[in-house]
């Protein structure tokens, strides 16, 4: 029986789902929104929600706990620099759960998962800049 066990297994493994709510915290954090199945966005948000709590403490023990967690060292100075900062005041609900209908293939639930104040400029950008040193790179040649 499973009383008193909170949290899907997704059907993975511990090792996997530790491995893939690392990943989606990580890419959540850099984009600020990102498209996933509805089970996965809940059992997401109480994670991310925690390391933005431990970007608001912003000391080096909190930084290390974040690292330890994500293994991105870029992406923990920007949840320490720019989201924390924004959501110095806010008392939690950082984030927002919206359902985005089904998948093709599989008919699965899907939905948006961003943060509440977003900056929207965030999503994409590291395409963007691709895109435009691909440009300068050929404008060069």
């Amino acid at each position: 029986m499973r009383h008193q066990k909170a949290g899907r297994k997704l059907n993975r493994t511990a090792s996997h789902r530790k491995a893939m709510f690392a990943n989606m915290a990580a890419s959540l954090i850099e984009h600020e929104q990102i498209v996933t199945t509805l089970p996965k966005a809940k059992e997401i948000r109480p994670i991310v929600e925690k390391l933005v709590t431990l970007g608001k403490k912003g000391d080096l023990h909190a930084r290390r706990q974040a690292i330890s967690q994500i293994r991105d060292v870029a992406v923990v100075g920007k949840l320490f620099d720019a989201i924390a900062t924004r959501y110095a005041t806010r008392n939690g609900g950082y984030l927002r759960i919206m359902k985005a209908g089904f998948r093709h293939g599989d008919n699965a639930a899907l939905a948006v998962i961003e943060f509440v104040d977003r900056d929207t400029s965030a999503k994409g950008s590291k395409d963007i800049a691709r895109v435009a040193a691909e440009a300068e790179a050929a404008e060069a040649a």
